[in-house]
């Protein structure tokens, strides 16, 4: 839980008479008082500006659909500006140093879900970027929060080749950190100095949720396709499907548990569904109200977790390979820009290896694919450990 209190009572001149900016959305809410953070802060009078990342501020807005004006929150009455930085053109994801420069604080509070797609912490990072480069001093306050995927790292880490909106360089699919200690390794890459103070989890409810396993309950979605609890678990996979012409579950009440086509009723036939520890496959129907194959009846499955340890990256990359394989031409790639990209494939930008591209393409086998993780996995959680806040240790599920 977000110590909302403590963050709220600090003595700091910069919070009580200074500029603030805020990045949050509707995830930055307090039980306590039942008010969201931009409601407590613009109080104080000298909430300056809001910034909006991907889906706006109460997650109304699908993914890839920009928000350019932010008159849909007249009705907030803030006197406060409010900026989107998800517009319809790439420039718009970053910052501009005049929106900053008059701050002396900025606030973030954003709930991450663990896999280097999730546009919230990029978006943070390339606020990082911009400071950076500036003369300006800003103090940065991060509320810091659980990493709903626990502690648990995936796959291999991204290099500047395959970097877009979608992939900051350096990080693994699946990092195992809190959005702090996450700002930590942003700042570190940077090698400045950006000021930043870290809110702490309350101690109290880390041991709730038995030292950074992944969390059991949810409160508040942080964006509209992730609903719950099991979401973020099998996301770090699932999120590979963008990259195809098989729905990923957009339009039903599961996205990313449940996936399929209508090219796919050849499933009902068969029964070598790919394996992997921790989940099984249930082939099922379904039709999705909005976005790829809406309206249209899809055969498909819906991935059920087990309880046991589980590698979603793994599994996913089985799964897609397994459908392109049976499907013939009627699976394809992506084609369409993707997160403002033209020059690559959306699947190429969320694989972000050639070994992982490769093994999809049906080039290697899934042994080649392990021993990257292997060996990216191990260095990932040697490389982060001194950015690491709290005592529990990264770890990683090493079977195939």
């Amino acid at each position: 839980m977000i110590n909302f209190k403590n963050f709220l009572s600090l003595k700091d001149d910069n919070l009580i008479d200074g500029r603030i900016g805020l990045l949050c959305n509707q995830v930055s809410f307090d039980p306590e008082t039942r008010k969201y953070l931009f409601q407590l802060l613009a109080e104080r009078s000298n909430l300056k500006r809001i910034f909006l990342p991907e889906h706006g501020m109460f997650a109304e807005l699908q993914d890839m659909i920009p928000l350019d004006s932010t008159h849909l929150y007249d009705y907030l009455k803030l006197d406060t500006e409010i900026i989107s930085l998800y517009g319809e053109s790439e420039s718009t994801l970053t910052v501009q140093p005049e929106h900053l420069a008059d701050l002396d604080a900025l606030v973030i509070d954003i709930q991450d879900v663990g896999s280097r797609y999730y546009t919230f912490a990029t978006t943070v990072s390339y606020i990082f970027d911009v400071l950076a480069k500036s003369d300006h001093r800003l103090e940065i306050y991060i509320l810091d929060r659980l990493n709903p995927c626990g502690r648990q790292v995936e796959g291999t880490i991204l290099t500047e080749e395959y970097s877009s909106f979608v992939g900051r360089p350096g990080l693994p699919h699946k990092h195992g950190l809190t959005i702090g200690e996450l700002c930590r390794f942003y700042e570190s890459q940077l090698g400045a100095d950006l000021h930043l103070h870290i809110i702490p989890l309350f101690s109290d409810f880390i041991d709730r949720v038995r030292q950074f396993s992944p969390v059991t309950t949810w409160s508040i979605p942080p964006s509209p396709n992730m609903p719950g609890p099991v979401t973020p678990l099998v996301y770090t996979g699932q999120c590979l499907l963008e990259g195809t012409n098989v729905s990923e579950g957009r339009g039903t009440t599961r996205p990313f548990e449940i996936f399929g086509a209508p090219f796919m009723d050849w499933i009902f036939e068969r029964s070598d569904y790919p394996k992997q520890p921790g989940a099984f496959l249930r082939p099922l129907r379904f039709i999705p109200t909005f976005q790829k194959h809406a309206g249209k009846i899809c055969s498909g499955f819906q991935l059920h977790l087990t309880g046991e340890p589980y590698h979603s990256l793994a599994h996913s990359l089985k799964i897609i390979r397994y459908l392109k394989e049976n499907s013939g031409e009627a699976f394809q790639w992506r084609r369409e820009v993707y997160e403002f990209r033209d020059d690559r494939l959306a699947i190429e930008l969320l694989a972000g290896s050639k070994i992982l591209l490769d093994y999809l393409n049906g080039r290697y086998d899934f042994p080649i694919v392990q021993q990257a993780f292997d060996e990216d996995e191990e260095k990932w959680i040697d490389q982060i450990e001194s950015h690491l806040i709290y005592p529990e240790k990264l770890y990683r599920v090493t079977q195939s």
